[in-house]
């Protein structure tokens, strides 16, 4: 669908790899001009050289997204080179320490919250007055079926993208009338940098992640990034305060979930 987004203007954070750079890139198609943010400068320009590959303008901004002052400059320079800021997909997230409730540090909690869910509150502070003083735009947070379900030693994880799909639900009535809609999506297991480093390599671990979908298998990030430009885009104008499953069925299950995973 090329030229969809031809005179748009998206930020990305978490841009170097993953979800992050797929959504980037798929913008990109699209038409968007686009900026990506990120603490991996080494990523970040991959990401870069893959967007200038398809013939599209791209910025690359380094931004601690759990600092203030990183999320004003992001947005500050997006928005000085470009013109304008009409999608932000606030994305960059981790995973943390896997630990129970009790073993778990408050070093590992902190951290978790502060990039997972102060930066999405941290990107929305600043994001929706650019928005509405050019007369709307369109926000996608980045939570995870974490958000709906719980998962165990996941504690500090659950509850941070727990917290961004309130934010996005608060932030979504808030901008209902000021022309800005504002929708979280919740991956499943995708096939990530992020994944890749639990698995391992290990084929049991490999098994246990592809048999949480009931599809049978893990996502991608491209399919995840068709759903982030399909809600940023004119086809998705009725939808805001969504928070919305991309995970081959987790949630549609019942019973005791999620399954043990493997031992270590």
């Amino acid at each position: 669908m090329a030229g969809q987004f031809d005179g748009k203007v998206a930020l990305v954070t978490g841009g170097s790899s993953g979800i992050g750079r797929a959504t980037a890139q798929e913008f990109a198609r699209r038409g968007a001009k686009v900026a990506i943010a990120d603490i991996d400068e080494s990523g970040a320009q991959k990401t870069v050289d893959a967007i200038k590959a398809l013939g599209a303008e791209v910025l690359s901004i380094r931004a601690d997204v759990t600092s203030s002052a990183d999320i004003q400059n992001m947005i500050n320079k997006t928005v000085e080179t470009f013109g304008r800021l009409d999608i932000a997909h606030n994305n960059a997230g981790i995973d943390g320490d896997f630990a129970t409730l009790v073993s778990g540090t408050e070093e590992n909690f902190d951290h978790v919250i502060a990039v997972n869910l102060k930066s999405v509150w941290l990107g929305l502070k600043y994001e929706i007055p650019v928005m509405r003083k050019q007369g709307g735009g369109v926000i996608v947070n980045s939570a995870s079926v974490a958000g709906l379900v719980a998962f165990r030693t996941m504690a500090p994880y659950t509850a941070s993208k727990h917290g961004v799909v309130g934010l996005t639900k608060a932030a979504a009535l808030e901008c209902s009338r000021i022309g800005i809609r504002v929708n979280a999506i919740c991956p499943g297991a995708i096939r990530t940098a992020m994944i890749d480093a639990y698995i391992a390599g290990n084929d049991e671990t490999e098994r246990f992640m592809s048999g949480l979908q009931p599809i049978g298998r893990m996502g991608n990030p491209e399919e995840v990034a068709n759903l982030v430009a399909w809600l940023c885009s004119d086809e998705a104008s009725f939808v805001t305060g969504a928070a919305i499953p991309i995970d081959g069925g987790i949630v549609s299950q019942s019973g005791d979930f999620p399954p043990v995973p493997p031992e270590e």
